[in-house]
């Protein structure tokens, strides 16, 4: 993976985390146990220190950067879901950060909480837990329920079940020109289906 030391500041990366090749990590960064940092991830640690607890994942084209003395932190089995920006900010434990949004500088998004997809959560808001905040700037638009909290933990145990499936399994090749016949779906492990909406 592309891993760079920034004065004298080296990535910090768990045995049992898995960084996709291209992802890149800068300076101070720490990727807790049994990370997932997807494909064209940055975590830029030249300012503030970043940091992914155990369980969580960080997915394809996100991004997470800081301010001088502000850890931007990711607590322990949260999903930051496609293209979201973390920046300066806390998401605490058993989140899920919706596709293509944005949390900005001292920003806090309470345990248990969903931040929609394409939502902007503005500087200095305080979550309160089990909020589902959408729009821009975002808002409580409910309580998240128990049933959105299955949903979410069926997909972090997909994403906890990864790392180990990408060690063992990625490997750069040469596409093939067509498919093969009778061609195999991939298995999940929790067969995850996407929620309908109401």
């Amino acid at each position: 993976m592309p891993c760079y030391e920034f004065e004298g500041l080296v990535p910090v990366v768990h045995p049992t985390a898995y960084v996709h090749p291209t992802a890149v990590l800068i300076g101070d960064v720490i990727v807790g146990e049994g990370v997932y940092i997807g494909p064209c991830a940055s975590l830029r640690g030249d300012y503030g220190r970043l940091i992914v607890k155990q369980g969580s994942n960080v997915q394809d084209g996100c991004i997470m950067h800081g301010y001088c003395d502000v850890d931007t932190i990711v607590e322990e089995n949260v999903s930051v879901g496609h293209g979201a920006i973390l920046h300066g900010c806390v998401i605490r434990r058993n989140c899920l950060i919706g596709m293509n949004s944005v949390v900005m500088d001292g920003a806090e998004i309470g345990e248990e909480s969903i931040v929609a997809a394409m939502s902007f959560v503005k500087a200095a808001f305080k979550g309160s837990p089990r909020q589902l905040l959408v729009g821009s700037p975002a808002r409580e638009l409910r309580q998240v329920t128990d049933q959105d909290m299955h949903w979410h933990g069926l997909n972090i145990r997909e994403y906890q079940a990864l790392p180990d499936r990408c060690a063992r399994a990625i490997k750069e090749v040469q596409p093939l020109a067509e498919p093969e016949t009778d061609r195999p779906h991939l298995a999940g492990v929790t067969d995850v289906q996407p929620k309908p909406e109401k």
